[in-house]
């Protein structure tokens, strides 16, 4: 059976991990993808897959620290099927450190990348589902900002960030716009490729070995969030490796 037969939704961040297998698990399940990233080979490629498995799927090169960008990623969307259902706000970064380190060109990226991408990517979408009167936005956040640590500050107050906007927003739409809030927590993903702290990458490396879920687990919380009847909101789902503190 395919639950979301007919559904439109666009995927920031699609070009691997959480994103990728997120377009995978909802075009097997009868959804029409719209992927956006920055990194095209990974996005043909994916969409490649995707239509040899029976799948529908689009892309456009996306960097959401571009508000443009978002903008023509959802376009492409509605031109190409007329209408939207969906938006997932996957994209993200994580430079972890001591705040008293100062890494302010890590900080900048994260607030870029974590938080504007964010309100971009609701932007690009509102108006649509405005005039719709229906829509539902899903955002990837983190466990991180649920438990407050060190090195984790400025990350943590990035999705932090994204949690306070979503839920004002939530109770804004009064009901027609629904959000969904997945806070994963150690993911088998590239995540860490970027961080510039070879100590504390190390460190997660070794968590994300001895315990990382894979990101199918997060890709069918994201089926089972937006499956649901247009009168039921799953708000706030975290998903994290059982073995984890």
């Amino acid at each position: 059976m395919q639950k979301l037969k007919g559904k439109i939704v666009v995927i920031t961040g699609a070009s691997s991990g959480i994103g990728k297998a997120t377009a995978i698990v909802l075009a097997k399940n009868g959804a029409k993808v719209v992927l956006g990233a920055r990194r095209e080979k990974q996005l043909e490629q994916l969409v490649k897959v995707i239509k040899n498995n029976g799948g529908e799927a689009e892309f456009s090169v996306t960097d959401v620290r571009q508000k443009d960008d978002l903008t023509k990623l959802v376009k492409l969307a509605v031109d190409k099927y007329g209408t939207l259902d969906v938006i997932i706000n996957n994209a993200g970064v994580s430079q972890l450190s001591r705040i008293d380190e100062l890494d302010i060109d890590g900080w900048e990226e994260m607030i870029d990348i974590n938080f504007k991408g964010v309100l971009y990517g609701m932007a690009s979408v509102i108006p649509v589902f405005k005039q719709q009167q229906s829509g539902h936005i899903v955002n990837i956040i983190s466990t991180s900002g649920i438990k407050i640590v060190p090195m984790q500050g400025v990350y943590a107050g990035t999705k932090n960030a994204v949690r306070t906007i979503a839920e004002a927003y939530r109770q804004e739409s009064n009901g027609n716009i629904r959000i969904t809030g997945i806070s994963p927590g150690f993911v088998k993903t590239d995540f860490t490729s970027n961080i510039k702290n070879q100590e504390m990458k190390t460190t997660i490396e070794k968590g994300m070995e001895q315990m990382a879920m894979k990101p199918k687990a997060i890709a069918n919380a994201v089926l089972y969030a937006i499956s649901q009847p247009k009168d039921v909101e799953i708000g706030e789902m975290i998903i994290r490796p059982s073995k984890q503190n």
